[in-house]
Formats: C-alpha cells, sequence, structure tokens
C-alpha cells in the first residue's frame, strides 16, 4: 500500500524543515558510538566503582569480558499505581540479561509525579516542568558510560516524554521501552463522571463521591482512560519502541512478566556489539514521528502531547509543528472510542483487537509509514501481531485480529467514528490553540458567547457555586501558560463547565493553561499561544467580549478590537513558593512556548 498522500507530503515538508538540525543530532550520535563498550576506556579506579556492588557472576563479567552491560532506568514510586509494578522488574531484567550472557544494572532513578494526585493542588504547578527534570535525571543515569544499551521503565504523564528526550540525548545507545500496563476496570469510566457532576452541584456528599473514586482507581496499573498515560503507551508501541503487542497487558500477569524479560534480552541484542545495532537516535526519525502523531490522532489522544511530541522531536533534531499535527488530523479518521471519548476503556481497546488491529488498519490504508526502523529491526508491518503466552510460559507471537470484536470501541480505517483525527489546532486573533474535537458533541463544535474573565480555576469554581454562570458563555482562564505558574493541568475546570452545558447552556473553554486527556465534553480552546503573561491578546479580552470558538473551521476569533487595550497584568508572586515551587523559578523564566514544546532546553 503507498503512503498517503498528505501523510507523504507533511513527511517531506518535516525533512525538509529538519534537514540542518537533524543532520547536526545524527553528526552527534556518529561520534559517540563506540564498537567496543565506553567502559572498556575507564581509568581502573573508574571501572572498578561501577562494578563494585555487583554479584561475582555480574562483577567477573563487567571486570574482564565484552559481554553487553543495560541500564536500567527507572521511575519507581509505589504511591503511582502505574509504577508500583516495576518494584520487581529490576530482579526480572537482571536475570533475563544473565540468560543470555549480559549483565544489568539500575542505573538511576527519574521523578515520577501523579497528576491525579496534584490535581487541583498547587503541586500541579510542577508537573510539566517535572518532564525536563526527568530528561535531565536519565542523563545522569546514563553519564556513567558504563552502558551498551537501556530499558526505561515508566508509563505516565509527563514521565515517558521525559525518558524519550533523556534516551535521545544519548541516541547512539539503543533504547527499550518497558510498560507496566493498565489496571483491570473498575467503575465505570461515564459513571465515575456522573458522580462528579453530582457532587459539582452539590447533590451528593464527599463520602460518595470517594467511593466512587476508590472503585474507579482501584489497583496497580495505569487508569484505564485514554488519557496522557494510555496516549504515551500507544505513541511507544506505534514508534517500534516498545515490544509489538506488550502495550495494554495487564501488571502482574505471566504474560506481563515475559513481556519484561523479553524486552530485556532484545535490548541487549541490539547493541553496537552485535550484528543487529539499532540505535534509538536512529529509530527515533520523522517518519517514526509522523507515525505517532498518527496513531495520537488516530485514536483521540491526549491533548498533552501537542506539547510532548514537539519536545520530544526537538531532542532528535526534528522541528514539528502545530500546523504539521492540524494538517495531518485532516487526512486521519477517528478509529477509537475510548473515554473521555466514549464509554469503553483501554481495556475494552485492547479486548476488541488493540494495537496489533490498529496498526494493521492504518498500514492498510496508506496512513503508517512501514519503511521504518524499530527496536525489532525493519518495517513496522511486525507490529501487526498480538503477544500470548507460549506453552512453556516464553512469549509467542500470533496475527491480530483482522475485525474488531466491538465496532463501539474499535473500527478499521474504512468505517471510522469520523473522517478526520480527534485533534485540531485553532488559530485567529487571539493565537493558536488546540481543541480535542473526538470528545465533543457534534452540535457543540461552534460557540459563540460572550467572554466571562478568570485568573484561576478557583475563582471560575466561586463564581459557579455562586450561581453566576447559568447563561452563554466563554470561560476564559489566563495566566495559567508555562511562564505564569508552570501550566498545570485545570482539571477542576472540567464538572462546572460541563453541568452547565448540561443544564443548556452554549459553553466553552479558553485558556493558556492545560487540560487533561479526560478534559470532557466541553469545548476547550486550550495551550493558546502567546499566553497572557507574555502579553498574548488573551491579556486583553474582557468580560462581555463576544468570542466564537469553530472547531470544524479551526478557528478561534474575539469579536472586538483589542488594539487599543493594554494587557492587563497578573500578580503571580503567590506562585512562587510553597510545594517546591521557589526551586523552578528559573524553569518559568526560559520555558519555550506552548507551540514549541514548553521546553527548558535549547533545540538540537
Amino acid at each position: 500500500m503507498s503512503v498517503n498522500e498528505t501523510i507523504s507530503a507533511v513527511t517531506e515538508k518535516i525533512i525538509t524543515r529538519s534537514r540542518a538540525p537533524r543532520n547536526r543530532y545524527l553528526g552527534k550520535i556518529d561520534a559517540a558510538i563506540a564498537l567496543t563498550p565506553k567502559r572498556k576506556a575507564l581509568g581502573c579506579a573508574n571501572i572498578a566503582h561501577g562494578f563494585a556492588a555487583c554479584g561475582p557472576h555480574d562483577k567477573t563479567a563487567l571486570r574482564n569480558g565484552n559481554a553487553p552491560n543495560l541500564a536500567i532506568v527507572t521511575a519507581y514510586n509505589d504511591m503511582l499505581s502505574a509504577h508500583q509494578p516495576f518494584e520487581t522488574y529490576p530482579a526480572m531484567i537482571r536475570g533475563a540479561a544473565r540468560a543470555v550472557g549480559g549483565t544489568a544494572q539500575v542505573a538511576g532513578g527519574v521523578p515520577a509525579m501523579c497528576d491525579g494526585v496534584t490535581q487541583g493542588e498547587t503541586g500541579m504547578e510542577l508537573s510539566l516542568f517535572s518532564r525536563d527534570v526527568i530528561a535531565l535525571s536519565a542523563a545522569v543515569a546514563l553519564s556513567h558510560q558504563m552502558f551498551d544499551a537501556a530499558v526505561y521503565l515508566g508509563v505516565c504523564d509527563k514521565i515517558v516524554p521525559g525518558l524519550i528526550i533523556g534516551a535521545l540525548s544519548f541516541g547512539h545507545l539503543p533504547a527499550v521501552f518497558i510498560p507496566a500496563g493498565p489496571m483491570t476496570s473498575g467503575l465505570p469510566n461515564d459513571e465515575k463522571a456522573k458522580i462528579r457532576q453530582l457532587h459539582a452541584e452539590g447533590k451528593v456528599g464527599r463520602e460518595q463521591l470517594l467511593e466512587a473514586e476508590a472503585l474507579s482507581y482501584h489497583g496497580p496499573g495505569t487508569c484505564t482512560f485514554y488519557g496522557t498515560a494510555n496516549s504515551n503507551q500507544m505513541l511507544m508501541e506505534i514508534m517500534g519502541l516498545h515490544l509489538p503487542g506488550s502495550t495494554f497487558v495487564n501488571p502482574n500477569t505471566p504474560l506481563r512478566d515475559a513481556i519484561t524479560r523479553e524486552s530485556a534480552k532484545r535490548a541487549l541484542s541490539i547493541t553496537a556489539l552485535g550484528n543487529d545495532y539499532q540505535p534509538i537516535g536512529r529509530i527515533y526519525d520523522e517518519k517514526a514521528v509522523v507515525n505517532g502523531v498518527v496513531g495520537l490522532l488516530a485514536t483521540g489522544g491526549s491533548t498533552n502531547h501537542t506539547m510532548h511530541l514537539i519536545a520530544m522531536a526537538a531532542a532528535a533534531g526534528i522541528a514539528l509543528t502545530w500546523e504539521d499535527l492540524a494538517e495531518l488530523s485532516r487526512a486521519v479518521p477517528l478509529m477509537a472510542r475510548i473515554y473521555p471519548n466514549g464509554k469503553a476503556d483501554v481495556n475494552h481497546f485492547n479486548a476488541a483487537g488493540g494495537m496489533g488491529f490498529l496498526i494493521r488498519e492504518l498500514l492498510g490504508a496508506g496512513l503508517l509509514h512501514e519503511d521504518v526502523r524499530t527496536i525489532m529491526g525493519a518495517g513496522l508491518s511486525g507490529y501487526t501481531r498480538e503477544a500470548r503466552l507460549g506453552p512453556d510460559g516464553e512469549l509467542v507471537y500470533a496475527d491480530a485480529v483482522h475485525a474488531s470484536a466491538d465496532d463501539k470501541v474499535l473500527r478499521g480505517a474504512r468505517d471510522p467514528f469520523q473522517p478526520t483525527g480527534g485533534l485540531n489546532v485553532l488559530t485567529g486573533n487571539l493565537g493558536a490553540s488546540v481543541i480535542k474535537t473526538s470528545s465533543i458533541p457534534a452540535d457543540r463544535h461552534v460557540v459563540e458567547a460572550p467572554a466571562k474573565v478568570f485568573h484561576s480555576q478557583e475563582e471560575l469554581q466561586a463564581a459557579f457555586r455562586a450561581g453566576e454562570l447559568d447563561s452563554d458563555m466563554v470561560a476564559v482562564v489566563r495566566f495559567q501558560g508555562p511562564k505564569a505558574n508552570g501550566m498545570p493541568e485545570l482539571h477542576r475546570l472540567t464538572p462546572p463547565l460541563a453541568v452547565l452545558q448540561e443544564r443548556g447552556y452554549r459553553v466553552a473553554l479558553v485558556t493558556d493553561g492545560r487540560m487533561s486527556g479526560a478534559s470532557g465534553k466541553v469545548p476547550a480552546a486550550i495551550h493558546l499561544t502567546p499566553e497572557a503573561v507574555d502579553g498574548g491578546p488573551i491579556a486583553r479580552i474582557r468580560d462581555g467580549d463576544l468570542i466564537r470558538l469553530d472547531a470544524g473551521a479551526g478557528t478561534l476569533e474575539v469579536l472586538a478590537d483589542l488594539s487599543a487595550r493594554e494587557a492587563v497584568k497578573a500578580d503571580l508572586s503567590a506562585n512562587n513558593a510553597g510545594t517546591g515551587r521557589e526551586l523552578f523559578q528559573a524553569f518559568r523564566r526560559i520555558a519555550g512556548r506552548a507551540d514549541q514544546g514548553a521546553s527548558v532546553f535549547e533545540a538540537v
């Protein structure tokens, strides 16, 4: 199947635009490649420090041999449900490495914060920047030059993008990402959302709300809705950085353990010491980036990736833009309905056919590049398979199903839920923003209403409780961008705005802040740039200004003349201290724009 014209054209634009930085990046990789372990060039004291605590077998291998040594970079902690399973992975990985004549060491840990715990709290103002801290931490872990490849244990929102950026800074090393999988299904997500809305209206108490949340988030693994964490996992597989079929297997199962062991063995088989060298910097190229965007659009994935994908690509010398995402969205159909875009969760998606079916359908429609490198070698067609458990507990593969087991959850490319992707970019006299269209009812794609302006989500919640929002409106929540307060997710806006919409009002949100992958069914123009703290047009909006949001046309306009108005300033001093925020003042000063990845790193 030939590649779709739009997919091909956008890819060529990215390649042309990226030529200079990409060549610089590849030159850096080539300069770092060594066909013997780097550790063999270390001084005697250096290498002795590196294996001092190893057991006898590993110490001998590291001291005398050329056997490959595997770095384990882990985001384990037992506060995050998604990361708790990683506690047992290092021992499993070390055992798998020894079985093939290699060694493995935990090279370092990276922080892993839970956006679910910090939602609406001051700690959320550290969340976005934690991505770049994770990248820095991964680089520190690998800086010892003891390793021939690395495996990365991470799942959630900022953690996988941060690990990718860190891994790409060591782009000469092969990299295999190992997920932990989603928790088993609990209280259905739409039932949980109803309880949240009832609580926002004061119709149920805290105890009922807590019980619903506990029944939903009930065990180890990722949250089962299709937010950033599960979008991360989809991306790693469709970009060829997971083993095929490994993404949505539940934790603490024999199949999950077999995948973990095989992932370690695969990482050791693709080092520069062997005949199948696959460095991540070569795998992660322009075609792989486009494949990731296509996957995100086809599944209605998290809006956070409109920033993360750009920051990740930049780390490999690839210049991806929001315009690329918008153009691709017009060519990629929406093939999945997973909450908040539908009632199903990721376990239902996996049961319906999962990643193997999705990738086969997209390849068959010419919407993915097949001619890419992956950790499995050449070609993405190797990912049209399902992982199974063999008779002796080993990992085996079978072809993915040829028909979806549930067309309410997952459909083929020729019979999609909608002909265009789940995300769109809005432009107009307010700047550029992103909207998640897949979860919005068709009759809400256009909203024109007066603005009501707030400087925090708490202000909007107070106005809602006071009964001041019962009308058509566009809520403008500003001074929420990267430079203002670190760009926290504004998840607490979802219940009151959803209540107002269900009461029949025409409601939308415009903000320079973030909303999560669970942003709900209210039209939300988010990540608006330039942000208010930079004097963007959003800082000139006043209550009553008419705003028109048109998701179909891709436009966001204020129907008022802002040219003679001064940009409003905000007192942000309260955001500079407490919960560790004082340590991130330098990050806020140098953070880039949302449409450039909101990163603190300079481009390659």
